[in-house]
């Protein structure tokens, strides 16, 4: 899987298939803190993501 985090924008490759837990997991990130996009679509945590996945997480930024 091609991984895209931003903030700071980094890119890294993960052996797949994996849920998107396991996924937020190894790379230490708080899965309530970001969204998981793949395809041009937001996805749960409960979510399987395949090997071919092309995954972007974003920060949750939230203002008033």
């Amino acid at each position: 899987m091609q991984i895209t985090l931003r903030n700071p924008t980094r890119t890294v490759e993960v052996k797949g298939p994996m849920s998107v837990q396991k996924l937020m997991n190894r790379l230490k990130v708080n899965r309530e803190s970001v969204l998981v996009i793949s395809n041009g679509a937001l996805v749960p945590g409960d979510a399987q993501l395949p090997d071919n996945a092309a995954v972007e997480i974003r920060s949750v930024i939230s203002g008033g």
